[in-house]
């Protein structure tokens, strides 16, 4: 299904201005909004308050269900535009995945006092064989 992305302008000392809706009206009014095989889904949120400006993102059918969406949560919005979003290979909510653990190999024990170490070690050529 397309999604959609919608922008809302409110200013900061606007008279009347009440709070934004939450996460759970939003998904709400867009899944009251839908028809029965293809309702509007509310996706995500992103509020810009230096800028006032909030961009919503939505699937739906049609820009159309997405302003109806919107209207339900008492939301005008200025522009909707069809969108692309981009997401990381099974993104999930919350914090980040630990990294795996790892374990530890035993320190290997000391060899007994004489033994030669291995790899034995070539001993160092004769002095004037060597190169030049």
């Amino acid at each position: 299904m397309p999604e959609f992305l919608a922008e809302t302008y409110t200013p900061r000392d606007a008279p009347g201005t009440s709070a934004a809706p939450s996460a759970d009206d939003l998904t709400r009014a867009a899944a009251q909004t839908g028809g029965p095989g293809a309702p509007a889904r509310f996706l995500a949120a992103i509020a810009v308050p230096d800028d006032e400006i909030c961009f919503w993102l939505y699937q739906a059918p049609s820009p159309s269900a997405v302003r109806a969406a919107m209207a339900r949560a008492r939301l005008r919005p200025e522009r909707i535009t069809p969108a692309v979003t981009l997401r990381p290979p099974l993104a999930r909510p919350g914090p980040a995945p630990r990294p795996p653990r790892t374990t530890r190999q035993p320190a290997p024990e000391p060899a007994p006092p004489g033994t030669p170490s291995w790899p034995p070690r070539a001993a160092p050529p004769p002095p004037g064989t060597g190169p030049p």
